[in-house]
């Protein structure tokens, strides 16, 4: 299974939030999420 959606460095935004696909649990980068609002969900980093 390839990783659809995934984009390099998503981990690690700089504002204390990461952004997840709802499909497939990786992290994907704020660029992603903002495309695709329906299909990621965005965390509270601690």
């Amino acid at each position: 299974m390839a990783n659809k959606g995934r984009q390099s460095g998503g981990s690690s935004s700089g504002n204390g939030h990461n952004y997840r696909s709802s499909e497939s649990g990786q992290f994907v980068t704020k660029r992603y999420a903002e495309k695709h609002p329906r299909t990621t969900e965005k965390e509270r980093r601690k």
